[in-house]
């Protein structure tokens, strides 16, 4: 994607009413498909507005693949799908040299990861080995392969799913890797009247089958640019630099937010509202991704963890706990 044919006055002064029309619709198109969870879409759309991945984690069956799908074509975005397994090696994700019998020599041929948006389908059960090929994607949008860099496309975001409740045959992602999530999301069942719309929109075909794109990927570069000129209060800044810093002092944590768990709250906090038309961040949009973007990078001590505490549950009680800036 070539960034230099934006219109740099565009890109300056984002027009705010032109942005809330594009990310409704983008949220209206992905309903269509994915019903009843206006929340878990609109907390994805703003890990995306803030150039962030995505962790979805529930269990089989709740729409995870269908979401990711649905995203790509509104977007219009080149998609890949890889279906994570013990017996996946990294060349199958970044891709390696071919022989080719013409020249005789070897070249590169790209794997899965390049594109745009990239479905890690059950990450966690590929080997730790295999799941190390995402770290640098996720964090430096490039991939390093054979001695050689090579940057990825633009945009670049990595949704991957896992299952909660099923551990035969699977590695536990390391807190490095949970670490590059921007967001950990739960689909969570539907409720009774929204299964019942989705029962009746695939009795004759599958609502992805009658999606289009409502966004192209200039469009959504332009919103990216313009979220990272939405502006931060020092005052709402040192807010979420203490709800950090209480979980690094947290008896029952062994591992707190990292500095990078820090950056990606401000960049959510900043697309939260820019998605919801504003220039600035105030600390209700603090609250309202505080939970998805920091709960996963903790880890309990033993105690905690078998008392049954819940990570989420420890980032609600800083939230209660830490004063709100005026």
């Amino acid at each position: 994607m070539d960034t230099q044919s934006l219109d740099t006055e565009d890109w300056a002064k984002p027009d705010m009413g032109r942005a809330q029309d594009l990310m409704n619709r983008l949220q209206e198109n992905i309903e269509t498909v994915i019903r009843g969870k206006t929340e878990a879409i609109e907390l994805l759309l703003v890990s995306i507005l803030a150039n962030g991945s995505v962790l979805m984690e529930d269990v089989p069956g709740m729409g995870k693949t269908t979401l990711a799908k649905s995203l790509a074509i509104s977007l219009d975005a080149a998609y890949s799908r890889i279906q994570f397994t013990p017996d996946l090696l990294p060349a199958d994700i970044v891709g390696g040299s071919i022989y080719n019998p013409k020249d005789g020599g070897f070249e590169f041929r790209g794997g899965p990861i390049f594109c745009n948006i990239l479905l890690a389908d059950e990450i966690n059960r590929a080997s730790p080995r295999t799941q190390s090929a995402l770290l640098e994607a996720m964090a430096e949008m490039q991939v390093t392969s054979e001695g050689v860099t090579r940057v990825l496309p633009t945009p670049f975001v990595v949704l991957a799913t896992q299952n909660p409740v099923e551990f035969h045959g699977t590695y536990p992602l390391p807190e490095a890797q949970l670490d590059r999530f921007m967001m950990l999301l739960n689909l969570g069942y539907p409720s009774p009247d929204a299964e019942v719309h989705i029962l009746e929109s695939q009795s004759a075909q599958h609502p992805l089958e009658r999606l289009t794109s409502v966004m192209s990927q200039a469009d959504l570069l332009e919103l990216q640019a313009g979220v990272r000129r939405v502006v931060v209060d020092a005052s709402v800044t040192r807010y979420m630099v203490e709800l950090v810093n209480r979980t690094r002092e947290e008896p029952q944590l062994k591992l707190g937010v990292s500095t990078r768990g820090s950056l990606m709250l401000y960049r959510a906090c900043q697309a939260m509202a820019f998605k919801s038309g504003r220039e600035y961040v105030i600390p209700d949009d603090v609250q309202r991704v505080a939970v998805c973007v920091l709960a996963h990078r903790l880890t309990l001590n033993t105690k905690a963890k078998y008392d049954g505490t819940s990570k989420n549950a420890v980032i609600e009680d800083i939230l209660g706990a830490v004063p709100v800036p005026v």
